[in-house]
């Protein structure tokens, strides 16, 4: 029922914005209206939610898309320049590389890369999205089969981010319908593995990319995202002194060295929240940089003190502070905190490092987005996003201007009841439209 209402709610705003011929223009080529974004979008709909439907059904985790795309370089060549962006196993070397799942192997894989060429003498957009997935979620119907019911498609990716892929598909079809020349490019990087650290974007990087600015699509429920955390993955080893329950004195518990290695990442946390405090679109969250114990592991018997225990986390950053001074004050202070036997017994590793992306709310990218958002219907909300993407890549990296924005909910992304609603993906690709349409001059 909630993707009914978010449909109804939007079908309505779309319905009183043209019968009321309430036009909010933007200076692009040939002063399109947004009726005609509208119906150009209308038009190429049902094609987009097929294509959506037809990517849900490939399984792509992280390391395994290659099918799924096979099919994204396929649909979208019917559309738009396609290049098959090769990747190889050296991406392992990279300083940025992320490998929380180790041995995947990258040589003959690829990303997609999709260009609509402008004219010449304009300013580029990049769109961004990635197509792996995170494994189906305990008891989730039908991860792979979509369903498509009260106006949402359902199924592993369907907003996270296969969905995307769909909206920037769609963006592109209706920009040839609308027939528009741009005198700049819309380029579309459509990446693998941003699920397990970004390593699709990280690839398309550092082969090269020259934008004007670039929009990271997620599901944002059509707020435009200019600040975006960044987060650090970790994994602590300890390591202690196996032995029987009855001989206590000769035992060290790596399991009681991992809870107070818990304690003292808690307090540490708590430290740099108070610290991060300041920020106006990251203050109204309660807690917009978590800490989060995900992983485990130690012993084998009951009656036994194990020798080695092991945890994985992740902690969360705001713009004040970056991920390798996050990095170096978790490793101290579990050394300096944990006393004798933790410090000379402990090891940790950095499986993920993500600064923050900030893209000022007043940046012409962000205002052309936030017109072009309400032009389609939207509120153009401006906001922050309290989970950690690939915006950083573009934005810190390329010094590509970058936000986050797209349809359908993070609330439900990797979720057993993930969906994207129809009507949102439509209106992230009329908003799209008119942003590109109004940048790329």
């Amino acid at each position: 029922m909630a993707c009914v209402r978010r449909c109804l709610l939007f079908l309505l705003s779309f319905n009183l914005q043209f019968t009321a011929i309430v036009e909010i223009r933007l200076e692009i080529n040939m002063n399109i209206k947004s009726e005609d974004i509208h119906n150009a979008v209308t038009k190429h709909l049902a094609d987009a939610q097929k294509f959506l439907c037809d990517v849900v059904a490939i399984p792509s985790l992280s390391g395994q898309e290659a099918d799924a795309m096979n099919l994204v370089a396929e649909r979208f060549g019917k559309i738009a320049a396609v290049e098959r962006v090769a990747m190889s196993n050296s991406l392992r070397d990279d300083k940025d590389y992320s490998d929380p799942v180790p041995g995947i192997e990258y040589d003959g894989r690829f990303n997609v890369r999709a260009d609509l060429k402008g004219s010449g003498g304009g300013k580029t957009l990049l769109l961004n999205t990635h197509i792996d997935t995170v494994p189906p979620s305990p008891n989730q119907d039908r991860p792979f089969d979509p369903q498509v019911k009260d106006g949402c498609v359902f199924g592993r990716g369907a907003c996270d981010a296969k969905g995307q892929a769909a909206t920037v598909y769609l963006v592109m079809a209706a920009l040839k319908e609308l027939g528009v020349p741009m005198k700049g490019n819309l380029v579309a990087h459509l990446v693998t593995e941003e699920e397990n650290g970004g390593n699709g974007t990280l690839a398309m990087v550092r082969h090269g990319e020259q934008a004007d600015g670039c929009i990271v699509l997620e599901p944002t429920e059509l707020r435009i995202l200019s600040s975006v955390r960044g987060a650090v993955w970790f994994r602590v080893t300890l390591r202690g002194k196996a032995g029987h329950s009855g001989r206590a004195s000769d035992t060290r518990s790596a399991v009681k060295m991992a809870i107070r290695v818990v304690e003292i990442l808690e307090a540490y946390h708590a430290k740099l929240l108070a610290s991060s405090r300041g920020d106006a679109l990251f203050d109204k969250f309660s807690n917009p940089m978590p800490l989060t114990i995900g992983k485990f592991q130690a012993g084998n018997w009951p009656a036994s003190a194990p020798a080695e225990a092991t945890l994985e986390g992740v902690l969360g950053l705001l713009p004040n502070i970056t991920a390798k001074q996050v990095m170096e004050q978790m490793t101290a202070a579990i050394k300096n905190e944990g006393g004798r036997d933790i410090a000379e017994n402990f090891t940790i590793h950095f499986m993920y490092r993500h600064d923050s992306s900030v893209c000022p709310t007043d940046h012409p990218l962000v205002q052309t987005l936030q017109q072009a958002a309400r032009s389609a219907g939207a509120k153009g909300e401006i906001d922050a996003m309290t989970a950690s993407c690939d915006a950083w890549l573009y934005n810190n990296q390329l010094n590509i201007p970058t936000a986050v924005f797209g349809g359908g909910s993070l609330g439900v992304a990797h979720a057993a009841n993930e969906n994207m609603p129809v009507a949102e993906l439509a209106t992230a690709a009329e908003a799209i439209v008119a942003a590109a349409l109004a940048w790329c001059e």
